[in-house]
């Protein structure tokens, strides 16, 4: 190797560095910050204790907005893999005009500012006559959740090779069965990453969400943020942490049915 192949494997090592520390500093800190003592956001902190999570068993409204956050995460997601998985294969197999018109479409609730999307909806809703808070927030993270789905499994059918479909129903299977046995194996790393990607989004969402909640139906970032407004202490970063350990334990899921690998590569 080279000196200045040494010196360029150097730096792009060292960039790689920076940026990981980039990206995780925000975590730590805040994990940090949910073990200190101190009322204030103090690093480093006095001492340590427990306090912050203990106290996550008083706040008010915190159990109630984790179950709708969860509740409306799940039903996005199962809806969003139904109907983004059909326009997925539709794009995939098919062979129309604006095909490629429609699958660059299906991205543009990721493209448009989320307060826009969230006036829309809210529009559109009132126009309709829908009224249920609960409903209107599954409606409006389906279209928010859809994008997720739609692409990761329109890039997995891409790339699949529909023969070995004809050779399984050569072999004796039935067209179900080939699916069954061939197929959804082959997409399974799709379906489980974009099915992540899509929970997390919807559990994320605020700038939507923020137009169809009330006083008894709220999610978990409107909540957090009402905890922020109302009482600022650590309280708000002992709920991170546990939402940075969810995302740690579906990795981990993850990485012990399909491997990260297959996911990143998605």
């Amino acid at each position: 190797m080279t000196l200045t192949e040494r010196t360029a494997n150097v730096a792009v090592w060292a960039i790689a560095a920076a940026t990981v520390i980039f990206l995780l500093t925000p975590l730590v800190v805040a994990i940090v910050v949910s073990f200190g003592s101190s009322n204030l956001f103090t690093l480093p902190p006095p001492g340590w204790s427990m306090r912050w999570y203990q106290r996550l068993m008083n706040v008010r409204g915190l159990s109630s907005s984790l179950i709708v956050s969860a509740q409306i995460a799940a039903v996005a997601t199962l809806v969003s893999m139904l109907i983004g998985g059909m326009a997925a294969t539709a794009l995939a197999r098919g062979r129309f005009a604006g095909r490629e018109a429609i699958a660059a479409f299906l991205t543009s609730p990721l493209m448009l500012p989320g307060l826009v999307l969230g006036i829309a909806f809210l529009q559109a809703f009132r126009y309709a006559g829908l009224r249920d808070v609960w409903l209107s927030l599954a409606l409006a993270h389906v279209v928010i959740t859809i994008p997720y789905i739609a692409r990761t499994l329109y890039s997995a059918l891409t790339l699949f090779d529909f023969s070995l479909i004809d050779a399984a129903r050569t072999l004796g299977c039935s067209a179900p069965q080939a699916v069954t046995r061939v197929l959804i194996p082959n997409l399974a790393p799709a379906f489980l990453t974009s099915g992540i990607f899509a929970f997390l989004a919807s559990m994320d969402n605020y700038a939507v969400s923020i137009f169809f909640t009330n006083a008894w139906t709220k999610t978990l970032p409107i909540q957090m943020l009402n905890l922020v407004e109302e009482q600022p202490d650590p309280t708000i970063a002992a709920i991170s942490s546990l939402l940075i350990g969810l995302v740690l334990l579906l990795l981990l899921l993850c990485e012990r049915m399909v491997g990260l690998r297959k996911i990143a590569e998605m």
